[in-house]
């Protein structure tokens, strides 16, 4: 019974310590350099937008965004019809990075053309390359106290 017990206790340790080191990496493994890349990424990108470039902005896409709009006309179309702040933003503050799990979200607070703030959530996906590229965006409330 024991000699059946063993292999199952290493199999179980092996993977609570990959899964610690999954964890680990995606907290420890956001080092200064990734946290100004992925700052470049988003900067990039609202700029490409101010000068409707978008070839240039649908680049800082993930791949799979990429495929879920298939061209650069489709993503600026949802961009400027769902996004109007992050397209065109009176004001602009990068937040907190934040991870959660594997997964890294950089907030940015906007201040929309309308005048009201709101906080777009990006989440950043590490490339094989080990670039950063934009994974998706989501909008949350913000305070009406702007920056």
């Amino acid at each position: 019974m024991s000699r059946r017990i063993a292999p199952l206790i290493t199999a179980v340790l092996l993977l609570l310590s990959t899964v610690s080191f999954q964890v680990a990496w995606a907290q420890e493994g956001v080092s200064d350099n990734d946290r100004s890349a992925i700052r470049r990424v988003i900067e990039n990108q609202l700029a490409a937008f101010q000068r409707d470039d978008g070839s240039e902005a649908f680049s800082y896409a993930s791949p799979g965004i990429q495929r879920r709009f298939g061209t650069p006309d489709n993503f600026m179309a949802m961009v400027r019809n769902g996004y109007a702040a992050v397209y065109r933003p009176q004001e602009v503050e990068i937040r907190e990075l934040r991870v959660q799990g594997s997964t890294i979200q950089q907030e940015v607070l906007f201040v929309g053309p309308d005048g009201r703030p709101v906080i777009a959530v990006y989440t950043m996906q590490r490339q094989a390359d080990g670039s950063w590229k934009i994974n998706g965006v989501y909008l949350i409330s913000a305070p009406d106290a702007t920056t």
